[in-house]
């Protein structure tokens, strides 16, 4: 069993200065060096903290340079309409995040001259940015010395410190040893060697221990206890919600609605649903074919989706709400991952 350790008191027991250089060594000999973002454009830097939260960095680099050619700098990313940003987004998930990055790239055109700020303030103040973002983003672009905790550091710094349980305290904490062990120069390196190591050796599952540049003076390596850090939430049983989709085509066409502005999927392009009132009765139907059913798994529900496909003769009257696409367009459009692996299975 790991020996408990207070956060506050982990973070006087080893040498911060041999910390952080053994990492700045391993980063400049094994760490990601060639990722399309590196450098000190505050832009793309940005782009990628985003893009990069709650996804691997293999998923995110086909959408982030997608993105980075449609707009290439702040100024093209504010003049875009939402629809023209969430469908270069489309397919990449927590579509919250690129209505935040659009709404951040008009406040940057609007308040700071449409210039990416440098104060750490002012970059935590834009849409979408919390205090690990923020710092990132200060240390990679401007060599600020601000600590980050995303969940790859905590992992790391949880395991080194041995430093078990979870909550407020422990976060407080664990914020207090990340600023502790900070470099004086070399932060942008550092920063991301963190990252580098939480995703590349401090792995959640099969951790690579012996690769590891610090595990001289990790409690949890030492201790034999690395599978048991950072101590897991206890988990809650994950709510399922039920939907059946109408795939209505006529034609090559097919029915879409616009989902509102908030919630899930919102401001996205969607399948209706029977759940919305949808009446059928009128509806000149010519082929009725129950379709494999399939499941999307959304942060805190579970959604069992039904897809309908209905062939119809002619489009219904009186459908104010919903649009008709062509299914080749549809998919160019910013729709969610399992309305575009619905149509591309038609």
């Amino acid at each position: 069993m790991c020996k408990l350790h207070s956060a506050y008191n982990a973070s006087m027991s080893f040498d911060p200065a041999s910390f952080s250089s053994s990492l700045i060594a391993w980063q400049r000999m094994h760490g990601r060096n060639d990722l399309p973002w590196q450098g000190k454009d505050p832009y793309r830097v940005w782009l990628s903290e985003i893009m990069l939260q709650q996804t691997q960095v293999a998923t995110v680099i086909p959408y982030y340079l997608r993105f980075v050619d449609a707009f290439p700098n702040v100024g093209a990313l504010a003049r875009a309409s939402e629809e023209e940003v969430l469908s270069c987004w489309s397919g990449l998930g927590y579509y919250a995040r690129g209505r935040n990055l659009h709404r951040a790239a008009r406040m940057i055109m609007e308040s700071h001259g449409g210039e990416f700020p440098k104060q750490y303030e002012d970059i935590l103040n834009l849409p979408g940015i919390g205090r690990s973002t923020a710092a990132a983003i200060s240390a990679q672009a401007f060599g600020e010395k601000r600590a980050i905790l995303d969940g790859n550091v905590k992992r790391l710094l949880a395991r080194y410190c041995g430093i078990k349980g979870h909550g407020k305290q422990v976060e407080d904490g664990l914020w207090k040893i990340a600023e502790s062990l900070l470099p004086d120069e070399e932060v942008a390196v550092y920063t991301q060697a963190l990252m580098d190591m939480g995703a590349m050796l401090c792995r959640r599952s099969k951790p690579m221990c012996c690769s590891c540049p610090v595990k001289n003076g990790c409690v949890a390596f030492n201790a034999g206890c690395v599978h048991e850090l950072p101590t897991p939430k206890p988990k809650k049983k994950v709510p399922e919600r039920y939907a059946t989709f109408l795939l209505a085509l006529n034609g090559a066409e097919i029915m879409l609605e616009k989902r509102d502005p908030s919630g899930i999927w919102g401001g996205l392009w969607s399948l209706p649903q029977i759940e919305d009132g949808i009446s059928l009765h009128d509806w000149k139907i010519v082929e009725r074919i129950e379709m494999p059913k399939l499941v999307h798994t959304f942060t805190h529900f579970r959604l069992r989706i039904s897809p309908l496909l209905l062939k119809l003769e002619e489009k219904p009257e009186h459908q104010r709400k919903h649009s008709w696409m062509r299914v080749d367009e549809a998919l160019q459009a910013a729709i969610p991952t399992p309305v575009r692996n619905l149509l591309l299975s038609l």
